[in-house]
């Protein structure tokens, strides 16, 4: 999997996109071969989360709760496998426990879920690259919410509901837009998410400059191998000839939520 600032989440309707059309993409990962990425994991009940179809030894397939489908609406919700990172040899400080996303996955254990913080970063299952921190556990499964089709997403939904949260806006897709739409990630939430990824590895100290490659290995995979709709653009690049994104602020009523 890779992280792409491919769709326009619901940015249209908070007033955080700057007020310009381009400005409006939040991210998501897709299957990409020969990508993975580097990101932080949360152990959460399964209670509110999933449904569980059990076969009494909690080994049945996992699925989400509607709840949680509402919250997620735009993507596919699935397992994936995933390696734990507990300790870093040479790469930055970090005292929480990350982990490398891979490909497909199925659930083993039903009992508890863990879901992805989707404002990390990227790296694959572990085989030759560097950057890949050198001590892992076993490999375990993890929720995560992938890049949809608008085909689902009206499926699921009904073309009313598409209609509500998004063509009343002028957004006719969600997952539509191609390398060459020329779109661009929203600048509050981008600013959000390299700010949490540098909290991540770097607690108590701020933020200083996109130059800083010394942040930590989340927050430096977050800034390399998270790219722009263009597949090609890293963020790094792009806060580099966009300097002024660190310095916005979100609006009043969102400001702890984009705080970072």
């Amino acid at each position: 999997f890779v992280i792409i600032f491919v769709y326009p989440s619901l940015f249209h309707q908070k007033s955080c996109h700057m007020d310009k059309k381009s400005n409006k993409l939040a991210d998501s990962v897709e299957y990409a071969e020969g990508h993975s990425f580097l990101c932080a994991v949360f152990e959460v009940p399964n209670e509110g989360l999933s449904a569980i179809i059990s076969d009494g030894s909690q080994t049945g397939n996992w699925i989400p709760s509607q709840a949680f489908l509402e919250r997620e609406e735009e993507f596919e919700i699935v397992m994936v496998p995933y390696e734990e990172v507990e300790s870093v040899d040479d790469i930055g400080p970090s005292d929480d426990i990350a982990a490398v996303v891979s490909e497909k996955g199925t659930i083993t254990d039903g009992s508890e879920g863990v879901d992805y913080d989707r404002d990390g970063d990227s790296d694959e299952d572990g085989n030759g690259d560097e950057t890949i921190p050198s001590i892992k556990t076993s490999s375990k499964s993890g929720i995560i919410c992938r890049r949809s089709t608008d085909e689902a997403y009206l499926s699921q939904w009904g073309k009313d509901h598409f209609q509500k949260q998004y063509l009343d806006y002028g957004v006719k897709t969600i997952w539509g837009w191609d390398e060459n739409s020329g779109l661009r990630p929203c600048p509050v939430y981008l600013r959000h998410c390299v700010l949490a990824s540098w909290n991540s590895d770097n607690v108590g100290c701020e933020w200083s400059s996109v130059d800083d490659e010394n942040g930590g290995m989340c927050y430096n995979s977050f800034l390399d191998e998270t790219f722009l709709v263009d597949r090609k653009t890293t963020v790094r690049e792009y806060l580099k000839q966009f300097r002024e994104i660190m310095t916005l602020e979100p609006p009043e009523e969102l400001k702890e939520r984009y705080g970072g």
